[in-house]
């Protein structure tokens, strides 16, 4: 019976360490797993910056008027490349998907851009990383959603934060990409 005094006791001990363990891991791998979610993303968005030079040569000769655009294109392409984190990373997306719907807008009224084999390949190709990156963004928030529920629900909560895991933001479009994009074409202004 002496022995029973400290069985119980050791037992939940071990009971509890096992949890706790198996609780780390997979917080670990839930941040491994939206980690990994965001490098998709990313990856999409590179293709996508690795396209619009392209596009943005074969359009350039015809439409020397539209340099702004141009210049929100780079100026979006080196706010990304020099952001070093998701929201500065989100934000420079969200302006170089502003800056592309005005080229876009712009191309629609150029007939000889539209015959052009090249700047329709490459209009192609970029419909089709703009429907991955969507694609990758929704799976990312899905990962960060299964993380933040493990992080914030009791009583994960309680360990979470004694573990050093904490909530994690879900990909969100800056307010300016709701609003729609307005091009003037007047060159006689």
């Amino acid at each position: 019976m002496k022995h029973l005094k400290w069985i119980i006791p050791v037992a939940i001990v071990i009971i509890l360490a096992l949890w706790g363990v198996g609780f780390y891991n997979s917080l670990v791998n839930l941040n491994l797993n939206a980690d990994n979610q965001w490098a998709k993303v990313e990856a999409q968005y590179q293709r996508r910056f690795d396209l619009i030079p392209g596009l943005v040569n074969s359009v350039k000769g015809v439409l020397t008027q539209e340099q702004a655009v141009f210049g929100a294109i780079a100026e979006a392409r080196t706010r990304y490349s020099g952001a070093t984190n998701v929201n500065d990373k989100v934000q420079a997306a969200t302006q170089m998907e502003s800056a592309l719907a005005r080229l876009l807008v712009v191309m629609e009224n150029y007939p000889q851009l539209k015959s052009s084999d090249t700047v329709q390949s490459l209009m192609t190709e970029l419909a089709g990383t703009e429907n991955r990156i969507s694609v990758e963004r929704m799976r990312f928030n899905d990962e960060i959603k299964n993380y933040n529920s493990k992080v914030q629900m009791f009583p994960g909560n309680i360990f979470a934060g004694m573990f050093g895991f904490s909530k994690r933001a879900f990909f969100e479009a800056v307010k300016e990409a709701a609003q729609a994009v307005n091009v003037d074409l007047n060159v006689n202004k």
